[in-house]
């Protein structure tokens, strides 16, 4: 799908509101042209970032006292895993599956903001040029969550590959849900376990195992017709989610703005197939605070001009081929910051359209 983002503005999706409308005014006056529905982590248990993807899952417990959920992987588990691929199978068949997602919907109960979000837009009875939706990574989920002995699912084979193609249909089912309100829909698949890639922790985890399952959720998000991006909060080998397919690379561009210059012909690759980076310039940190439009831009104008001397790339190619966001989502900040950094989003995509005539 040809892509050109032209600047455009979106956000991450964690807000720290304590209701999902006060999230959802804040995000459609400040980013009108590619909204995203808030995920709402202090409100809830339930809406953590792994938790909130995990209903439909086999063998999956949450433990509300312990603030903790964990996959119970003892015994037969021949029958969960057949009723869960007998589902997948129904709507994923690229031969005979129907599409139909639902069966790893997300209910209110696990994210109130997706509906709050819904019946806004649906109100409105009008479409959007974007929206945008978000699924917990695979890789993140994988190695975060843990089984019954503490040991992450991602070394357990089957249940790895239940919680790919789980996400993979949760990213399918917020598109269907969404298309009726944009022009084109917007998936990222949130990846912070990627900023230790390459660490002695993850030694375990392969180039080529993380490629291929970002690129099993991005062919997913590809099939309902979806743009698919990838978000590190910070620093990781940024030619693994180009390999992948990926169509938006999100990082951290306030602290890390330079790091992807070190994959010259990997950014190439991405703007040659009308790729995009998302450059998330603005700090989601009390830093926020020092910061104004000026600021903003400045920065912006820094990194993209350190990108192009780098890699020889025309700037004004680059410049029509970024997006900007925050640098990570707001759930952790309070809600002045939070809402500092989407006063400032909106009016910082402005002045660059305007700068660099993209309007």
């Amino acid at each position: 799908m040809s892509f050109t983002p032209k600047c455009l503005a979106t956000g991450i999706g964690s807000f720290p509101h304590p209701t999902p409308e006060q999230a959802v005014d804040l995000v459609l006056a400040s980013i009108p042209d590619a909204p995203v529905w808030p995920q709402l982590p202090t409100m809830s248990l339930n809406e953590q970032m792994e938790i909130q993807y995990s209903e439909g899952l086999p063998r999956r417990h949450i433990e509300a006292d312990k603030r903790r959920m964990y996959f119970d992987t003892t015994g037969d588990t021949s029958e969960d895993l057949a009723a869960f691929y007998e589902a997948y199978l129904a709507a994923m068949d690229p031969d005979a599956g129907n599409g139909d997602c639902s069966a790893m919907a997300i209910g209110p109960e696990f994210s109130r903001g997706i509906y709050a979000m819904e019946k806004r837009l649906k109100a409105e009875g009008k479409k959007r040029p974007f929206v945008k939706v978000q699924v917990t990574g695979p890789l993140s989920f994988s190695l975060t969550i843990v089984d019954q002995d503490k040991r992450a699912l991602y070394y357990n084979d089957e249940f790895r590959d239940v919680v790919v193609k789980a996400l993979a249909m949760k990213a399918r089912w917020q598109i269907q849900k969404f298309r009726p309100f944009a022009d084109n829909v917007i998936c990222f698949i949130d990846e912070p376990i990627l900023a230790g890639f390459g660490s002695s922790t993850y030694v375990s985890v392969g180039r080529d195992d993380v490629v291929a399952i970002l690129g099993e959720v991005i062919e997913a998000i590809h099939a309902d017709g979806g743009l698919a991006g990838v978000h590190v909060c910070a620093n990781t080998e940024w030619s693994m989610l180009i390999d992948a397919g990926v169509d938006l690379v999100n990082f951290d561009a306030f602290e890390y703005g330079e790091t992807i210059a070190l994959y010259p012909e990997h950014v190439k690759k991405l703007f040659d197939r009308s790729g995009a980076l998302a450059w998330g310039i603005l700090p989601t940190s009390p830093k926020i605070r020092e910061q104004d439009v000026d600021r903003m831009v400045a920065h912006f104008d820094r990194v993209v001009d350190h990108l192009a001397k780098r890699t020889g790339i025309d700037k004004a190619l680059i410049v029509r081929q970024s997006a900007i966001t925050p640098s990570c989502g707001t759930g952790s900040l309070s809600v002045e910051d939070s809402t500092r950094v989407f006063s400032l989003l909106g009016p910082t995509s402005a002045a660059l359209k305007k700068k660099y005539g993209l309007d």
